[in-house]
This record gives C-alpha cells, sequence and structure tokens, in this order.
C-alpha cells in the first residue's frame, strides 16, 4: 500500500488503528536489489507496547525459520542479570568501553535507556551478512534510519502497529504495573510520535492478533530473504 494512505491509516479516529489489510508494502525507495550471496537486516521497530519483541522472538523459534536467521546481539554497560549469558542475551561492557567502541566506530548505532548505553556492535552483523546469514533485531526509529542508511541494499524495515491507542495503553499498564501514570503518559506521547513514522518503514504488521500478525511477519522474511 502506498506511504499516502498508510498515513491516513495512521489518523487516531476513534481511537482505532485497525485496517483491512495487516500488512503493507510501501513503495520502493528505487535502491538496486541486495546480493543473494549476502545475508539481510530485519529491523522490526514500533511503540512500547506494540509486541515487536514477542514477534522477533517467535520467528526465531520457527523451526523452519530459525535455520536461516539469528537474532544480533547488543552490546549493554547494564549489570548482567542472574540468568543472562555472555554473547548471547548481550555483550556487557564497562561505560568505558563502550565510549571506546564508539570512537573506534565499532558500534552503528547506540541508544541511552534508563542510564545504560545500548548498542549494536558492526563486526558480528557485518561477519553474519557476509556468511549469508539473515539477521533480526529491534531496534527505535533511530536505529532503523541508521542501518537503513548504512545498509540499504541489504535492510529491511518492519513497523508493528497496536490495533489502537487504547489497546497499547493497556498492555503497558500491563507489563510495567509499577510505571507510574507519568511516565505512562510519556510512553504515550512518544507513541503517537512513532506512528506517524510508520510510513517511512518497508512494510507495516498490525498486530491485533499474535498469530496472524506472525503469519505476517513470516510471509515478509520468506518473500524479502528469497529475492
Amino acid at each position: 500500500m502506498k506511504a499516502a494512505k498508510i498515513q491516513n491509516k495512521l489518523k487516531l479516529e476513534n481511537n482505532g488503528l485497525a485496517s483491512n489489510s495487516q500488512s503493507h508494502k510501501l513503495e520502493s525507495s528505487g535502491l538496486p536489489s541486495s546480493r543473494q550471496s549476502q545475508g539481510k537486516i530485519f529491523v522490526i521497530s514500533g511503540p512500547s507496547g506494540s509486541g515487536k519483541t514477542t514477534l522477533l522472538t517467535s520467528l526465531i523459534q520457527d523451526k523452519k525459520i530459525g535455520k536461516l536467521l539469528v537474532k544480533s546481539c547488543s552490546i549493554t554497560t547494564r549489570p548482567k542479570r542472574s540468568k543472562e549469558r555472555e554473547a548471547k542475551e548481550y555483550f556487557f561492557v564497562t561505560p568505558k568501553e563502550f565510549r571506546r567502541l564508539l570512537k573506534a566506530k565499532k558500534i552503528l548505532e547506540w541508544t541511552r535507556y534508563l542510564g545504560y548505553y545500548y548498542g549494536t556492535p558492526k563486526e558480528p552483523l557485518e561477519k553474519q551478512l557476509k556468511g549469508a546469514k539473515n539477521v533480526g533485531l529491534c531496534l527505535d526509529l533511530k536505529g532503523a534510519r541508521i542501518l537503513k542508511k548504512i545498509y540499504p541494499n541489504n535492510t529491511v524495515t518492519i513497523f508493528v502497529l497496536p490495533p489502537a491507542l487504547s489497546v497499547l495503553k493497556e498492555r503497558i499498564q500491563n507489563r510495567c504495573r509499577r510505571t507510574n501514570q507519568q511516565e505512562v503518559a510519556q510512553r504515550m506521547l512518544l507513541a503517537r510520535r512513532e506512528l506517524q513514522a510508520a510510513e517511512k518503514f518497508d512494510y507495516c504488521i498490525l498486530n491485533q492478533n499474535l498469530p496472524v500478525a506472525l503469519k505476517e511477519l513470516k510471509s515478509i522474511f520468506l518473500q524479502e530473504s528469497s529475492a
């Protein structure tokens, strides 16, 4: 569906975001397709509570697709939790080491959240691409734009839409029961801004029903990975 039509469907009439079609391919940027000898990057973005992380995790857990897609391992300065493993959930580094890697241009994109730094390491991702492996990761809007700019021929961007802002608010409140109303309001304000950027993504998926949304995501992956 064309970008203009996607934008119209993002108008928050009656607080609803649902559309008749679950997945929409936006207009091509006119860039040449990536070489089949290289892997592709599948970047999933969306507001907090949209279900993007759940969708990516479920996609990788699929028996068929799991052999074709690996999850990117990010770098973080936050402390390692009890059940987390180095180089599995994250690469854990000190703030000093993170700044060193950033200065050496070994981090492709980064952000700061709750006082900790998170970033996508360059070397592991490029190693996967050169090995003809597909990589999946969840990023904010800025991170998605950066990877699309660096790897325009290899990156597929997917935006996850909630069915309605009221549903999104409920998801945020249920997931973070200790979150105060001011923080919920801030997240909702950010969500409204993020929704306006959906037209800039290659695909949009409506996550009203998880199995249906996952089916759409699988279809996108299989189509793009074989292109």
